[in-house]
């Protein structure tokens, strides 16, 4: 009995040294100093004329990278950097590290003179192709969606990747592919047991900008549903979702009883989506059709985005904020947060919009790219 007693007494003490004030264990543990992020690192490489590709990294494993590029300081609200962007004007890039339970970093700053001139070419995908044999799209600016998802619009198709093997698509007959003609070849092909095939490339986690002149020459196929696309869709979508992300169609071309033939130019956010949102339709002007090469083009500056087929000096629409968006209760213009966007072009088939191919519909059908190109406003 009296070694117990001695035993529990020995232990109240123990307790009351480590709960007591003046220090002790607990106090060790509230008092431990927070590990600090590493601060981003802020590389460029080289675009065109000029105009920089610019990449953060933090060394620190699983941090949120927070960024500006208008040299106001970053915070919690800021962009979350998802993907290497085109900075091709004067700008002070910002940004920091962010870890849950450690300090953030410091602030990582890096500015750019860069002076470009308005209209200068400064970044592109030319498709070149000089092997003289088919070649995937370039993997540092291209990679696939892939899957047979619907789309949220009950397509048809299933994308394939540059290798994809299983059935139904066919690495030896891939439906993406740049020809030695120098020109991105995507391509909606009908397989076995009447399913479809066909290709989704986008710039996601690759390249991305925000601001200037974006324009693609494309050739377009026409049949029943059969729905080419060339748009962009902001780099938050993995954190924001979409609509709010923003989406920005450049090039939506569906066949249709419609004439004369006609290509669709639109943007969507919280509150302006679907048959409901901001879409304008450019029809060609008598003798011409989609089914040939146009370009098609897009000019995103502050509170405006504008669409142009084949002359920018004349854009068919202009989409302003706030102007743009009188009547649409909750709208929530997305272009001008900050982010980037990403690039997409792809071949739909069928879907709620263009409708089901029927025995009329020629296949494979064929987009042809002749190139992308982004150029300083």
């Amino acid at each position: 009995m009296r070694t117990g007693a001695t035993l529990a007494g020995l232990s109240l003490l123990l307790m009351m040294g480590m709960c007591g004030c003046g220090g002790g264990f607990a106090s060790a543990l509230v008092t431990q100093p927070l590990v600090q992020a590493a601060a981003p690192v802020i590389t460029t490489r080289v675009a065109q004329n000029g105009a920089v590709i610019v990449s953060l990294a933090s060394s620190t494993s699983g941090a949120t990278i927070h960024y500006t590029v208008d040299g106001s300081a970053p915070t919690a609200v800021s962009p979350v950097y998802e993907a290497p962007f085109l900075v091709a004007a004067n700008a002070t890039v910002k940004s920091y590290a962010a870890v849950a339970g450690e300090k953030d970093s410091v602030v990582a700053s890096k500015a750019f003179a860069l002076n470009i001139p308005p209209g200068t070419l400064v970044w592109s995908d030319e498709f070149a192709n000089t092997t003289g044999t088919n070649q995937q799209p370039d993997p540092a600016v291209w990679r696939y969606e892939t899957g047979t998802e619907g789309w949220g619009n009950n397509e048809l198709e299933d994308y394939c990747a540059w290798s994809s093997s299983t059935a139904p698509c066919s690495a030896a007959d891939p439906n993406s592919f740049v020809g030695s003609d120098g020109m991105l070849h995507i391509l909606a092909r009908q397989a076995a047991g009447g399913k479809y095939t066909s290709a989704r490339l986008k710039t996601q986690g690759l390249f991305s900008l925000q601001y200037g002149r974006l324009e693609a020459r494309i050739w377009v196929p026409e049949g029943k549903g059969i729905w080419p696309a060339f748009w962009t869709l902001g780099n938050n979508i993995s954190t924001a979702g979409w609509p709010a992300c923003g989406e920005q169609d450049i090039m939506e071309r569906v066949n249709t009883a419609l004439s004369p033939d006609w290509n669709e130019g639109s943007v969507h956010g919280i509150g302006f989506t679907g048959d409901t949102g901001l879409g304008t339709k450019f029809y060609f002007p008598a003798g011409q059709t989609a089914a040939g090469w146009h370009t098609y083009g897009m000019i995103w500056q502050k509170n405006s985005v504008a669409y142009y087929v084949d002359d920018a000096s004349k854009p068919y629409v202009t989409y302003t904020n706030p102007a743009s968006l009188n009547g649409f209760a909750g709208a929530v213009w997305p272009f001008d947060t900050g982010d980037s966007a990403f690039l997409i072009l792809n071949l739909a088939v069928g879907g709620d919009w263009p409708g089901n191919p029927d025995a009329t519909t020629v296949f494979p059908a064929e987009m042809k790219v002749d190139y992308v190109r982004v150029y300083t406003n």
